[in-house]
């Protein structure tokens, strides 16, 4: 019997795990992927907004600003890279000026600090790239960019540490409300749970289905991206937005926490689960981008990647009104609980969030319903540092591969990314499984050549720590995408 069960190992389930292992709670944190945040928390724009636009009568006005205060701390204890580059929100014209003066006070409501509106000169002192037109910004020191697959993964890691327990490949297919506990069917085993907190992201309203009527229902919608060479990485030095819209935020260009230079994303309905590409949607992205930094028209060639991510927009109300906000309660079914609709700013919000639901959703609920609450002795809120070999000096090079030699073997030459660093992320706890977990975790394939060269080599290092077959280690395991079929020649002793 699990005290608590958390369904989906996103940001929002993996962070609500981490915050659960503060006590001595038996939880679960269950994923129908074969790895954590390989959904929504895999493919977005990884800022961290400041907070300005979310609106302030909503959740998302209350936990945004708050989150991204919080940013720094949870980084430095997971040792997760996060760069607090500040945004800027451009204006081309005096109503979109104005529009800066209303996000301002806004983004005072919301407890937003530091925020400027720039004018003209200012403006392109700050950003020399900038399109000449635009006549002014609003400024917001304390946004930023983080890695958020690395931020996923070291918090699954945090909370495994601390003793929660994870299961992956695992599908809840059924939910039984046993009135004192809950039996969560599943395609691999059942689990009993005292409490369940809805983590499912996309298929939120699908889980919730399982055990009460639903009240809310989340439409997918598509963002496609495109990420450039680091030879380009420093076209900005801020996140900029565009003046915002009624369809959202609208397409930014941003620098990435390792030196790239991202654009993106677009909005367009689509299935749930779809994250293809169109060619139509991506030259528009490169167009809209331009209007904003026109010399990302002459680097287009420097493009290494263009990939698309699905987030969820939440109607409520008998399904006749978009709410648009966050949905973080106890449901009409006592003791499940909701944290769906989590579309952006969910990232940056997650550490408030995270905070919410323990205190003012899990506790109460224990104190409620009689569930003894023991606070985690030995809870250790830091994980173990993840040697990065490019980041070291010539001296801490040296020193590092006298201990251990696979420290000096580079197998990724795009991110420089040493066998030893690999072998750290397979042997993690939730650690590395496929050529795709190792990509998320070291960045080994994330460069020029996407993987061209390095992938073999992962391959191999994979098969032999995990001891499994080379053609048995996969790119993406949920979805077999094996890489290796067989030999290309056998040869016959007899012959």
């Amino acid at each position: 019997m699990f005290d608590i069960a958390i369904i989906g190992a996103g940001v929002a389930g993996s962070y609500i795990a981490r915050e659960c292992s503060r006590y001595q709670f038996k939880v679960a944190l269950i994923d129908g992927e074969s790895d954590v945040g390989n959904q929504i928390s895999m493919a977005n724009s990884a800022i961290v907004h400041a907070g300005f636009d979310a609106p302030s009568n909503k959740l998302k006005g209350k936990f945004n600003a708050a989150g991204c205060i919080m940013y720094g701390k949870v980084c430095e204890d997971l040792d997760v890279p996060f760069n607090r580059c500040g945004s800027l929100v451009v204006a081309h014209d005096e109503f979109e000026m104005l529009k800066l003066h209303e996000l301002y006070k806004n983004g005072l409501q919301n407890g937003v600090p530091g925020m400027q509106i720039l004018f003209q000169k200012e403006v392109h002192e700050m950003e020399e790239n900038l399109a000449d037109d635009i006549c002014g910004a609003l400024y917001a020191p304390d946004a930023g960019v983080v890695s958020p697959f690395e931020l996923v993964v070291k918090l699954a890691e945090n909370a495994v540490d601390n003793g929660v327990e994870l299961f992956l490949d695992t599908v809840i297919t059924d939910i039984e409300n046993k009135e004192d506990y809950f039996l969560l069917k599943s395609n691999n085993q059942e689990f009993k749970a005292k409490i369940v907190i809805n983590a499912a992201g996309i298929y939120a309203d699908d889980v919730y289905e399982m055990v009460g009527d639903p009240y809310f229902e989340l439409l997918a919608r598509k963002g496609q991206y495109f990420i450039f060479d680091k030879e380009v990485g420093d076209l900005v030095n801020t996140v900029i937005f565009p003046c915002p819209s009624e369809k959202g935020k609208g397409i930014l260009v941003a620098p990435t926490v390792h030196g790239n230079l991202l654009i993106g994303p677009d909005a367009n309905p689509t299935e749930k689960g779809d994250i293809s590409t169109t060619q139509n949607e991506l030259n528009n992205i490169k167009i809209t981008a331009a209007k904003n930094v026109p010399v990302i028209k002459e680097n287009f060639g420097k493009i290494i990647r263009n990939y698309a991510g699905t987030r969820n927009t939440p109607i409520k109300a008998e399904f006749t009104t978009t709410d648009g906000d966050f949905i973080i309660e106890e449901s009409p079914v006592k003791k499940f609980v909701n944290v769906a609709g989590y579309e952006s700013p969910g990232l940056t919000s997650i550490p408030a969030v995270s905070f919410y639901v323990l205190n003012e959703i899990i506790l109460p609920i224990c104190r409620r319903e009689n569930i003894e609450i023991k606070e985690n002795p030995n809870f250790n809120p830091k994980n173990k540092k993840h040697i990065y070999f490019n980041d070291l000096s010539s001296e801490e090079k040296q020193e590092l591969i006298k201990e251990n030699p696979k420290y000096g073997k580079v197998i990724c030459r795009c991110e420089t990314i040493t066998e030893g660093e690999i072998i750290d992320t397979i042997h993690r706890s939730a650690g590395a499984k496929s050529v795709k977990g190792v990509k998320k975790r070291c960045r080994a394939g994330m460069g020029r050549c996407q993987g061209g060269f390095c992938s073999p080599r992962v391959v191999e290092i994979l098969s032999r720590e995990l001891d499994i077959p080379m053609d048995e280690v996969s790119y993406d395991k949920k979805k077999k995408s094996y890489i290796l079929n067989g030999k290309t020649k056998v040869v016959d002793s007899n012959e």
